[in-house]
């Protein structure tokens, strides 16, 4: 399983600022290894979050995301005590949910 995700979120009046640092290795299939194969495509497809089990993002990502990537959005009438989870799916069929409480 991968490590977890690292989330932040912070309401600021009635905006909630999300930040989410996910771990993966996010390989494009067009690199090669030292003995000149291919490495295979390995990357997030799909992202989701949700606000107290409220969809309030999808996310459609392909080859092109960075390693380790760095995701932040807003969601608005969140407060302090509010819990947000944050999905991903990559494309071997791996998950990973992890979630936070606003502050």
């Amino acid at each position: 399983m991968a490590d977890p995700m690292r989330i932040r979120a912070k309401a600021e009046g009635d905006k909630t600022t999300v930040r989410v640092l996910m771990s993966h290795e996010m390989e494009t299939g067009q690199r090669k290894d030292a003995s000149g194969k291919v490495i295979p495509a390995w990357y997030i497809q799909e992202v989701s979050a949700s606000l107290n089990g409220k969809p309030v993002l999808t996310a459609q990502w392909g080859p092109s995301i960075s390693k380790n990537p760095y995701l932040q959005f807003a969601v608005k009438g969140a407060k302090a005590g509010d819990k947000i989870t944050v999905s991903w799916k990559d494309n071997h069929g791996d998950t990973r949910t992890d979630e936070a409480t606003v502050s």
